[in-house]
């Protein structure tokens, strides 16, 4: 295993310091964070690797050979499940990357498994158009339901339902035990240039809320499907802005929930419009962000209150409050730190040459894994490199994590375990009960 160095890790584009960038006013959020972030500085080595375990069967892999979606973690059970391009999902010790079991399905698994700790059972989709649910314990199918389109995107378990969307623009929701339709909204794709990739589901206050292709943003009743706004069209609002009709029309990002100026907010991403927070009873906008153009992920990055940094002359500084950040990866303009209660920009990166995988928080930090470097640890309040590791394979899939151990898997097919070592003050979660 080779570590980058930190001149690797500064040299990189899209994480080189923010003076370099020359990104003037875009990085102001720097002056207004006047508490030393936990990670500011921790050195090198806090990320070292467990174990890695060649899973994918390469002779079943028609197509080029990159790993998508994002591995599932039952963190009580010490299962990870993992998402495979040759067809199949595996189960995998979460100590040493041993195979338990693999689930054979009639297409690519790009997806993001959700493991329900309720039946013991795994849900993920297929590119065959299928959503499945399996017994965890042995890979049993429990029911397959087709939904005639590709399924990527992680499912919404909410009490007797499970929610889900698929790549022909439609929401579908399922009885949990029995996978009997409930209910289903389709809205007629975009025609012209659309990007690759579509919107999850979020579900919360009796509303499941989603994104389509022709950027339009809609809520429906989970009781029913009944539509709770009207059409928000967030390709008209990009258009009236600056009087050009979009290139893409495309609203791809799975919206998040959040508190917005104390009201209930929902923030999702439009290609070509950026960033915007609606409220969650309306669909009214409350603020957009023209600049960060092209995200197709979003994460909300959340740090608990801490001790304040010691001054010079040993006095302790004010304890920092709390805080969110709105994480947003963009192909086209970079890594992005977004105050979700305005929208203002806190601050900016580039990406790298071939791009990075969708955040993930762990350990009070970010991880990503990119296309061509390797896998990094990411400081969320300024968006500087803490650590990283290049595993010798390029990666495409985004990791997954809980507590302080990581999991993602190369293109090439091997799964890599990971560990984080936190400074001291970081809260994580514990960690998961040993078996036995």
């Amino acid at each position: 295993m080779a570590r980058a160095s930190r001149r690797d890790l500064l040299a990189l584009g899209g994480l080189a310091s923010l003076s370099a960038l020359g990104l003037g006013c875009e990085t102001i959020g720097q002056a207004a964070v006047p508490e030393l972030p936990i990670w500011a500085k921790r050195p090198g080595g806090a990320l070292s690797v467990v174990f890695r375990r060649q899973l994918t069967d390469k002779n079943k892999i028609e197509d080029i050979a990159y790993e998508r979606g994002k591995p599932g973690i039952d963190r009580d059970g010490l299962r990870v499940f993992v998402p495979s391009q040759d067809g199949g999902l595996y189960a995998v010790d979460a100590r040493n990357g041993d195979v338990a079991w693999r689930f054979a399905t009639l297409g690519p698994v790009q997806s993001e498994p959700v493991y329900d700790p309720v039946d013991d059972a795994v849900y993920f989709g297929s590119q065959d158009g299928a959503l499945y649910k399996i017994a965890a314990k042995d890979g049993a199918l429990l029911y397959r339901f087709n939904s005639n389109a590709e399924v990527s995107r992680r499912v919404v378990i909410e009490g007797n339902t499970v929610f889900f969307t698929n790549a022909n623009d439609t929401l579908i929701a399922i009885e949990r035990k029995t996978g009997k339709l409930r209910f289903y909204q389709h809205r007629t794709p975009a025609f012209g240039i659309e990007i690759g990739g579509y919107a999850g589901v979020v579900v919360g206050g009796g509303r499941a809320i989603t994104a389509f292709s022709d950027g339009a943003v809609m809520a429906y009743s989970t009781k029913d499907g009944a539509e709770q706004w009207p059409s928000v069209d967030l390709s008209a609002d990009a258009q009236a802005a600056d009087g050009q009709a979009p290139q893409y029309l495309d609203a791809d990002t799975t919206p998040v929930l959040t508190k917005v100026g104390g009201t209930d907010g929902v923030l999702v991403a439009h290609y070509e419009g950026g960033v915007y927070a609606l409220e969650t009873e309306t669909g009214r906008i409350l603020w957009r962000n023209d600049k960060c153009v092209g995200a197709n992920n979003l994460l909300l990055w959340s740090q608990p209150a801490h001790a304040g940094r010691v001054l010079p002359g040993g006095i302790q500084g004010p304890d920092a409050p709390a805080r969110n950040i709105l994480i947003a990866s963009s192909g086209r303009t970079g890594l992005w730190g977004i105050e979700p209660e305005s929208g203002r920009v806190i601050w900016q990166k580039r990406l790298p040459e071939g791009g990075i995988s969708a955040p993930v928080a762990i350990s009070g930090a970010l991880m990503i894994s990119t296309t061509r470097y390797g896998i990094f640890l990411v400081e969320p309040t300024r968006g500087g490199v803490i650590d990283g590791i290049e595993p010798g394979n390029e990666i495409a899939m985004t990791p997954a994590a809980y507590g302080q151990h990581a999991y993602v898997m190369t293109n090439g097919g091997e799964l890599i375990g990971m560990v984080v070592h936190p400074p001291p003050g970081v809260a994580s979660k514990p960690p998961p009960p040993k078996k036995g």
